[in-house]
This record gives structure tokens, C-alpha cells and sequence, in this order.
């Protein structure tokens, strides 16, 4: 699920202002694979957006790219 990675870290280094502080990493346990999506502290606003648009629109790409069959969530966290 490299590809799903790299297109997560693309489209959040895109929107904060420390895109060096950006990674993703992943878990994966059968058919659902969870990325955990760290950013800056003062970057997690941006991430996330107002009521949490931003954020759910990061998720609906990333599972709209995932193969079929395969769950995919999206947790934000700080460092």
C-alpha cells in the first residue's frame, strides 16, 4: 500500500507549513489498513480544517484510491 502512503504524504505536505515534519506510517491487520498521518503540532489545524472538512476529504481520496476489498482509515496525529 506504498502508493496510498505516498499520495497521503503528498497531499499533506501540500497544506502545512513544515512539509519536512510530515510522515506516514501504517498498520495492517487482514483486509483494513489503518495510516497514521503525523504532522507539527501548529500544522494539525491545517490537516484537519475547519469542522473537520479538510480531514474528511484527505480520507475520502485515499479510500477512493484504495484497491477493492481493502479498508483504509486515516488517523491525524501531532508529534
Amino acid at each position: 500500500m506504498a502508493d496510498l502512503k505516498e499520495l497521503l504524504l503528498y497531499m499533506a505536505r501540500q497544506l502545512v507549513e513544515k512539509p519536512d515534519e510530515v510522515s506516514v506510517s501504517e498498520r495492517e491487520n487482514g483486509s483494513e489498513l489503518t495510516l497514521e498521518l503525523r504532522v507539527a503540532q501548529g500544522d494539525v489545524g491545517k490537516v484537519i480544517g475547519r469542522g473537520g472538512g479538510v480531514a474528511k476529504d484527505l480520507r475520502s481520496v485515499v479510500r477512493a484510491s484504495a484497491p477493492m476489498g481493502k479498508r483504509v482509515n486515516v488517523e491525524i496525529v501531532d508529534k
